[in-house]
């Protein structure tokens, strides 16, 4: 199969609320689940109705090496922190080129845990920061 079906290498671009936070290496947790309530009809022994309820979203989790984008983060952690507001943003996948595979609309952002990066002069590993937030919901944009 070709790249140009399947992309072997992608970025994640964060921005939120305008603020352009950079491009992440991995996203995880991108998800709904819908909640089914059971519903038992009188006389009607055959089958339970399942309704959907409720839709709850997990967290999105972000992660990267440090860069000079890490500033960028703590300018917006700082900003949130002083007055909690979910703000609306957008993750875009990007190919090596930086050209968009897909982008989802990810509406009523707020941050729920930054991990700094840990500096060990002993390990070859790069230090890495995870960013993860809470949302209200996601749409292809």
């Amino acid at each position: 199969m070709t790249d140009s079906i399947f992309a072997t290498s992608v970025f994640f671009r964060l921005a939120i609320g305008g603020n352009d936070l950079g491009a992440f290496h991995t996203c995880s947790g991108m998800g709904a689940e819908v909640e089914m309530e059971s519903y038992a009809e009188g006389g009607n022994n055959g089958f339970t109705w399942q309704l959907p309820g409720r839709v709850t979203w997990s967290n999105i989790t972000l992660t990267r090496p440090v860069t000079a984008d890490t500033a960028k983060i703590g300018r917006w952690l700082d900003e949130t922190l002083r007055r909690v507001e979910p703000k609306d943003g957008e993750i875009v996948a990007l190919k090596p080129d930086l050209t968009r595979i897909i982008s989802w609309q990810v509406l009523g952002i707020v941050p729920v845990r930054w991990q700094g990066p840990s500096f060990d002069p002993s390990s070859s590993q790069p230090a890495v920061e995870t960013l993860e937030i809470a949302h209200e919901g996601l749409r292809p944009s």
